[in-house]
C-alpha cells in the first residue's frame, strides 16, 4: 500500500491508510493503548482497542520505544476524543528502525535540556515539533526570497566560496590551501555580484559567507547564510525601497503559510511598516556620538520608538563604511557616504548602499582604508569598460528567522551552527 501522509489522512483522501514516521509517545489503559504517530505533516492518534485489535498489535504498541520509526496500516475513523478528530485503527504495525534508550536529550516540545548539548546531538534535536517549526518557517524565507525576485526579473547568481584576498576591510579571514596558491573562503560575494549587476542588472543569492572574528555571542555565527541583491542603476534609496518590498512579502508569507508553525511557536506576526532615517537625524534621536556605531542598545531604541517597524538608517559618515561604499556626490573628500543599515525588532539585518563605479575613485578609497590595491585588481578593472552606478544589501538569513521566530540566541535558527568552538556535528 502506498504510503500516506498523516495531513491527508485529516483531508479525508483515504479510508484504509498506511501511515509511516516516528513514536510521539504511547499511553496503556489496559484495555486501551494509544501511540501518537508523527511525521513531518502531523501527528495523529493510533487506537488499539482490546479484542478488536489484532493480538500482536495490541500487545506490541507500547512496548516500542519513543523516537522509533515505524509503519502503520490501519483504517480511519471520525472520533470526538481524539486531537484533530480522526484516529487509525491498526491492523498492522511494523518497526523499521528501533530507538536505543535512553535518549542523550530530551525530545520533547519544550526539551530542558541545554542548548549546548541539543546542538551535539542535532540530528536527535530536528525531531522536537518547536525545531521543525523553526526550520519550516526558515524554509518559507527562503522560497519567498527567491520568488520575490524572480518575479521581479532578477538573476540567481552563484558566487564563488574560495576567494584570493579580502572581499572587505576589518574583517577577519579563514585561510585554505588552494593547490600551490595560498586562498580565503569568502567572508562576502559583495565583489562578484557587482561584477554581474553591471552587464546583467539585476543579481540576488542565498550563499554561505565565512568570517573568523573571535567573538562569542548570541547574534553572531562564523558561518552564516546571507539573501543578497545587486541592482545597476540605482542608489542606497531605491535599493533600501527593494528590501522594504521584499521584507514585507516574506513576512505575508511566512503569515499565509506558516500558520501552524506560528500557532505552536505562539508568536503574533505582523507585517513591518518602514521608516526612514538619516544618520544625522538618529544621533540626534538618540543621543548618541557622532562618529560612533550603533550599539546594540541604540538598535534596540530604535524599536522601541518604531514597533514593528523596519528602520533604515541611511546616509552613514564615510568613515564608518566599507571600501566600496559611494561617497556623496561621488566626491573623494566627501563625509557623508551613500550607505546604510536596516534595524528590525531592534537587530541590525542588514548592511548595503551605492557602490563605487569608478576606478580611481575606488582606488583612493582603497589606500584611505589602508588597503592594497593590487590585490583587488580584477575588481577595479571590471569598473573599467562601462559600469553603471549600482546599489545593494545583505539579509543574514539566520539573523532575519531569529526575530520572525523570537529566539534569543542565532544558534536556534541555524541548522548546523559553526562558530570559534563547535565544528561538529
Amino acid at each position: 500500500m502506498q504510503r500516506t501522509y498523516i495531513k491527508e489522512v485529516f483531508e479525508g483522501k483515504e479510508k484504509k491508510v498506511n501511515v509511516k514516521g516516528w513514536v510521539h509517545e504511547t499511553r496503556d489503559l489496559s484495555k486501551i493503548k494509544f501511540l501518537i504517530l508523527r511525521d513531518i505533516s502531523g501527528n495523529i492518534q493510533i487506537t488499539a482497542i482490546k479484542g478488536k485489535t489484532p493480538e500482536n498489535v495490541f500487545e506490541k504498541i507500547d512496548k516500542i520505544p519513543r523516537e522509533s520509526v515505524i509503519s502503520v496500516e490501519g483504517t480511519t475513523q471520525k472520533s470526538k476524543q481524539a486531537p484533530n478528530g480522526i484516529e487509525i485503527i491498526p491492523d498492522k504495525i511494523e518497526i523499521i528502525s528501533e530507538a536505543e534508550h535512553p535518549l542523550p536529550i530530551d525530545v520533547s516540545d519544550f526539551s530542558k535540556t541545554e542548548l549546548s548539548k541539543r546542538l551535539d546531538y542535532r540530528f536527535l534535536d530536528f525531531h522536537r515539533q518547536k525545531i521543525q517549526a523553526i526550520f519550516k518557517i526558515q524554509n518559507e524565507i527562503c522560497n519567498s526570497f527567491r520568488e520575490f525576485f524572480y518575479n521581479n526579473g532578477f538573476i540567481e547568481m552563484q558566487p564563488p566560496c574560495i576567494i584570493s584576498s579580502a572581499s572587505e576591510g576589518g574583517t577577519e579571514l579563514f585561510p585554505a590551501k588552494y593547490f600551490e596558491k595560498n586562498a580565503y573562503l569568502a567572508q562576502s560575494p559583495q565583489l562578484y555580484k557587482q561584477m554581474l549587476a553591471c552587464s546583467m542588472e539585476k543579481t540576488f543569492m542565498i550563499t554561505p559567507v565565512w568570517r573568523a572574528e573571535k567573538h562569542n555571542t548570541i547574534r553572531h555565527l562564523n558561518e552564516a547564510r546571507q539573501m543578497d541583491i545587486e541592482v545597476a542603476f540605482a542608489n542606497q534609496m531605491e535599493i533600501m525601497k527593494w528590501e522594504e518590498r521584499v521584507v514585507k512579502y516574506i513576512i505575508e508569507k511566512v503569515i499565509e503559510k506558516c500558520k501552524n508553525e506560528l500557532d505552536f511557536l505562539k508568536i503574533k506576526l505582523k507585517v513591518p511598516k518602514a521608516e526612514y532615517i538619516s544618520y544625522d537625524e538618529t544621533v540626534k534621536l538618540l543621543g548618541m556620538k557622532y562618529g560612533e556605531d550603533l550599539s546594540p542598545e541604540d538598535e534596540k531604541k530604535l524599536n522601541e520608538k518604531f514597533p514593528d517597524t523596519i528602520v533604515f538608517v541611511h546616509s552613514w559618515p564615510t568613515s564608518l563604511r566599507c571600501f566600496y561604499i559611494m561617497t556623496k556626490d561621488e566626491k573623494p573628500d566627501a563625509k557623508l557616504s551613500e550607505g546604510f543599515d536596516a534595524i528590525y525588532k531592534g537587530l541590525e539585518i542588514t548592511s548595503g548602499g551605492q557602490r563605487i563605479h569608478m576606478p580611481e575613485l575606488l582606488i583612493k578609497r582603497l589606500k584611505t582604508k589602508k588597503m592594497n590595491p593590487k590585490n583587488f585588481k580584477y575588481y577595479i578593472d571590471s569598473f573599467r569598460y562601462g559600469a553603471p552606478p549600482h546599489a545593494g544589501w545583505s539579509i543574514g538569513l539566520e539573523r532575519l528567522t531569529q526575530l520572525i521566530v523570537g529566539e534569543k540566541n542565532i544558534r536556534e535558527a541555524c541548522m548546523f551552527p559553526r562558530d570559534r568552538d563547535r565544528l561538529v556535528p
